[in-house]
């Protein structure tokens, strides 16, 4: 969570206790508790798979964990009265498939006038070490920053309902350093050492704090990982996860169980804003050895998670073994923009989510320690069991796909491979483009075979929103594989949302854009391609995951019979009937 005071010293001790009222009641009225907020999901610039709030101001992802039951829960910094930050309080949506989201009432409130919930993290206290949750064994504790004009601090609030109502701790913080620049708490369990283990952003110090606790509530500092990497303003949002590897890159399925090995490795996560090469936010990670209390990179590379400029504060789910591969998912936007980006004005929300991602580690040719990042299976979502268009033979051609009648969510994914490509003197390029037919709008994208082998994006022929800061072309290099010889692309467009893999996840980027009109036509082109070279391709439809979930004025509710349940406020917001809520 960016926040720009001036930072106040580095101190590495936990401070005294403060008391705090565990059910002190929000001060704002006009929010609504105990019962979800309804959104209009059916606009232009609306994603369709993609989770975005039902309407206000939304940006990280938050306490991210998977339930026993196999439930998804993710929570995100959210403004519910206006669509710009600040007024930060919890949202919460649940998920079984990741892609079709259910709005459940917002988990966390402020306690008073001038405190804000600021980022944090979730996890399961399966053996009650809290004390929180005598006879029960899914009792949910989340970490978040309590931010005030004086400080930040690390507060408690536990779930006995699986995570959906929260209660303060009523000796929080639980860690205070009397500094305005300490904040997004991440917590794992780590079993060598029966401990718990946060991670936390002294952000202008440019320092991630390990933190121990055995209970959740007591914590001690254990050491400091300090000015690694791209610097930037400030750290923020660290996380800390075991991450298994790839026993090979290059196979067709890198993903498949039989490759994938377990690991001893940890992969520390860090956000920074702003200080990106591109201008504003972006995230960085570093591989290494973790032992309970100190992390050891393999090396001081920054090694960067996306190179879009739209794809921030990634958060991995608690809860997923440390065998299988781990999963993310960021906040696809970026700080220099996202407060003016049209979606606001034009239909009362800004900001949507990445799609969720596999990760691993992978060893490749030239870089060790990849993080390869690859959508969760999208297959669900397919609006026909098989592709909407299809090229084995798209060498030096073109494959041409109008979607706008075949397509109403407007979400589309397509799968490119280039193989039998020759190992010298190599030639051609290989380039998508969708496009509006109303407007003549279009984000373009491409591979350049030969040379130092650069991929590029180009959103700047999209005509609705002009900004100094939103930067308009992208680009990395994905080297071919002299193994396989071979490359692999494959895109997800999603009306404003544009996200790229390269290799199968060894690079890829998230971009945002904002059309006057609907894309609804699909180019893919080849041109001066090898003789022998080999091209194919395959074009599917997505279904919208919010269209089933409308009513009939096509509103999506969010999930009212449970809210129904739960707390409410009346009309004084005071609160009534049963378990409190915050």
């Amino acid at each position: 969570m960016f926040f720009s005071a001036i930072c106040a010293g580095l101190c590495l001790l936990t401070a005294p206790v403060r008391g705090q009222n565990a059910t002190s009641a929000y001060v704002d009225p006009s929010v609504p508790t105990g019962t979800p907020i309804p959104g209009d999901y059916t606009g232009a610039l609306r994603p369709q798979i993609h989770y975005s709030p039902p309407t206000g101001f939304m940006n990280d992802p938050n306490g991210m964990f998977v339930d026993a039951q196999g439930v998804y829960h993710l929570y995100y910094q959210y403004n519910p009265t206006d669509t710009v930050a600040g007024n930060q309080h919890w949202g919460h949506a649940t998920s079984r498939d990741l892609y079709t989201w259910e709005n459940q009432p917002i988990a966390i409130y402020p306690g008073a006038e001038g405190e804000a919930i600021f980022s944090g993290s979730s996890v399961i206290d399966v053996n009650n070490t809290s004390g929180f949750f005598p006879n029960q064994t899914n009792g949910v504790v989340a970490f978040y920053t309590l931010n005030t004009a004086e400080e930040q601090t690390q507060d408690v609030a536990y779930s006995t309902d699986g995570g959906y109502t929260f209660t303060k701790y009523a000796n929080n913080p639980v860690i205070s350093i009397n500094s305005t620049q300490f904040r997004d708490p991440k917590v794992i369990w780590y079993p060598l050492t029966q401990r718990w283990v946060m991670v936390v952003a002294y952000a202008q110090e440019f320092t991630i704090g390990f933190f121990t606790s055995p209970d959740l509530t007591s914590w001690t500092h254990a050491s400091n990982f300090s000015h690694y990497g791209l610097l930037g303003l400030q750290y923020e949002c660290p996380n800390l996860v075991q991450m298994p590897m790839l026993s090979n890159a290059s196979v067709e399925n890198p993903l498949d169980e039989s490759n994938i090995a377990s690991s001893d490795m940890f992969l520390l996560y860090i956000s920074i804003n702003p200080g990106a090469p591109l201008g504003g936010s972006i995230g960085q990670y570093f591989a290494g050895t973790f032992n309970g209390t100190h992390f050891t990179p393999v090396d001081q590379a920054a090694r960067i998670a996306d190179f879009g400029k739209d794809n921030y504060a990634g958060q991995f789910f608690y809860g997923i073994p440390a065998t299988s591969p781990q999963i993310s998912i960021a906040w696809a936007s970026n700080w220099q923009y996202t407060q003016v980006v049209p979606t606001g004005q034009l239909e009362d929300f800004r900001s949507a989510m990445s799609l969720p991602r596999y990760n691993v580690l992978a060893n490749t040719t030239r870089g060790d320690y990849t993080l390869v990042s690859l959508p969760y299976d999208l297959s669900s979502l397919y609006s026909s069991p098989s592709s909407l268009a299809k090229s084995s033979s798209l060498a030096n051609s073109s494959l041409l796909y109008d979607y706008s009648s075949t397509v109403p969510s407007g979400a589309i994914t397509f799968n490119m491979t280039i193989a039998s490509i020759p190992l010298a003197n190599v030639t051609g390029t290989a380039n998508f483009t969708f496009m509006s037919s109303v407007t003549g709008e279009s984000i373009r994208g491409g591979f350049y075979l030969g040379g130092d082998t650069p991929f590029w994006i180009d959103r700047g022929y999209i005509r609705g929103f002009e900004n100094p800061f939103f930067t308009d072309k992208f680009s990395t290099n994905s080297l071919i594989n002299t193994d396989t010889q071979m490359f692999r692309l494959q895109v997800v467009i999603d009306r404003s949302i544009l996200e790229v893999f390269l290799e199968n996840g060894l690079r890829s980027a998230t971009t945002t854009f904002f059309a006057e009109g609907m894309l609804d036509t699909l180019l893919i082109s080849t041109r001066e391609l090898n003789p022998g070279v080999q091209v194919s391709a395959e074009v599917f439809g997505l279904n919208s995951a919010w269209t089933p979930l409308e009513n009939s004025n096509g509103t999506v509710a969010g999930n009212v019979t449970m809210a129904s349940q739960r707390v409410r406020r009346n009309t004084l917001g005071h609160m009534s009937l049963g378990t409190s809520s915050l």
